[in-house]
């Protein structure tokens, strides 16, 4: 099959590797889409993403496709059936699984990350992270499982009350599903802060009621005219500028969310006086526990907008050019069509 290796920093290739094989509890996923994630670009840097990757490897860990073949013991898909695939596998047996903390199993297994993943015309996958959607699902809706599962854990920390003030800095893929779900979640008020024009025009239309550009406006102002009180922060670039920018923006009380990944050595500097006195709750979301099965049902009921979201598909031949051409990422998520 053919299949995007990842070499080392900087080093990908497509080429050809042997199709997957399939143990009795294990499912082999014909995979139709895959998106490309910020941890994805952070390893293709040599950065590494929420786990350590180990070259060679397929990353692509946002994946839809079809079952092409299941092992002996699986029984709840079946060939022909249209899935989707949760890429982290718990082991079920670590302290952290068997205490309601699944995300920290130390025995863990991240497709794309630390297994092969999605970047490939096929995947094998644990009987166990494989999800079934609707047959007529559109399979690249499907493939924005993970993504919007990610932020459904984020907007849970986020304790959002009926009529909350939210800002949302970053108008990507994650920036625009964390803002409709925290309209979904009963904010009075959702305001984008992004730069790139076109990302703040697709935030307007799918339900933000104000739309700043930081570079060239005064967004503390702006805030203060349109809020009484900004109650919750999700910071969605993964820098430690706008990490800064988050806590100066937010309200008495609020809730600052890290929801974007920053490299691994970056440094935040921040004010203990500022936090003291608008009493800040500072927190961090990691990956996507206990919410894969919320996202799919999200995704069914058409709430959540998502392949709006998508400026960009590419077939596996050209997979390359989306790491390489960073204007292919520019306003909106791109992603990989498979087969």
């Amino acid at each position: 099959m053919r299949a995007l290796v990842y070499h080392g920093a900087r080093s990908l290739r497509v080429e050809d590797v042997p199709v997957p094989e399939v143990g009795a509890k294990d499912v082999l996923v014909r995979v139709l889409f895959c998106g490309v994630c910020g941890t994805d670009i952070h390893i293709y840097n040599g950065e590494g993403g929420a786990h350590s990757a180990t070259p060679p490897l397929i990353m692509g860990h946002e994946f839809s496709g079809v079952v092409e073949r299941v092992g002996a013991g699986v029984r709840s898909v079946a060939p022909g059936d249209l899935v989707t695939v949760d890429p982290n596998a718990m082991c079920g047996e670590c302290y952290f699984c068997r205490n309601g903390m699944q995300h920290f199993c130390t025995n863990n297994i991240a497709y794309g990350v630390t297994r092969d993943g999605g970047f490939a015309e096929y995947a094998a996958c644990r009987e166990s992270a494989v999800y079934k959607y609707r047959q007529g699902t559109d399979p690249l809706l499907a493939a924005m499982t993970e993504p919007l599962s990610c932020c459904l854990h984020g907007i849970d920390l986020c304790h959002i009350r009926t009529g909350d003030e939210v800002l949302v800095i970053g108008g990507g893929p994650i920036g625009l599903m964390n803002l409709q779900l925290a309209k979904m979640g009963g904010a009075s008020k959702v305001i984008l802060s992004e730069p790139v024009e076109e990302k703040r025009a697709l935030a307007l239309e799918l339900g933000a009621d104000l739309a700043i550009d930081p570079i060239r406006s005064d967004v503390k102002a702006l805030l203060a005219e349109h809020c009484k009180n900004v109650n919750v922060v999700i910071e969605c670039v993964g820098s430690v500028r706008t990490i800064a920018d988050a806590v100066d923006w937010a309200g008495m009380g609020a809730t600052v969310m890290m929801f974007g990944l920053t490299g691994p050595d970056a440094e935040l500097v921040v004010k203990p006086d500022v936090i003291f006195k608008k009493e800040l709750k500072l927190t961090s979301s990691f990956i996507n526990p206990y919410s894969f099965e919320r996202a799919i049902a999200i995704i069914e009921s058409g709430r959540v907008r998502v392949t709006e979201t998508v400026s960009t598909v590419v077939g596996l031949e050209d997979a390359v050019r989306v790491f390489e051409d960073e204007g292919l990422r520019r306003t909106g998520k791109a992603v990989i069509k498979a087969t």
